[in-house]
């Protein structure tokens, strides 16, 4: 009974949306709305070059060996306080 109550609805259902109007300049105006908003913007010179040199360096990174870092302290008495390790052992 209930699936024909929501059929029923489903039927009656009237678009209250700007895209379901007739008139084709406020249909139009909502479209360009919802296009704007998912086509990404123009970019500037500025921002191409910010990815070039971004991609360049990941590129760099990749090629080059990995870096690990060995840090020891000592206490005023010269015994090791701490001894911290980054990066991978090989």
């Amino acid at each position: 009974m209930s699936e024909r109550t929501a059929l029923t609805e489903l039927a009656n259902f009237v678009g209250r949306s700007s895209l379901a109007s007739e008139n084709m300049a406020v249909r139009n105006r909502a479209l360009a709305g919802i296009t704007g908003r998912i086509l990404p913007r123009k970019r500037s010179v500025g921002d191409l070059l910010g990815v070039v040199l971004a991609l360049s360096s990941r590129t760099r990174r990749m090629v080059q060996d990995p870096v690990s870092i060995d840090l020891d302290v000592f206490a005023p008495g010269g015994a090791r306080a701490i001894r911290l390790s980054l990066g991978s052992q090989r």
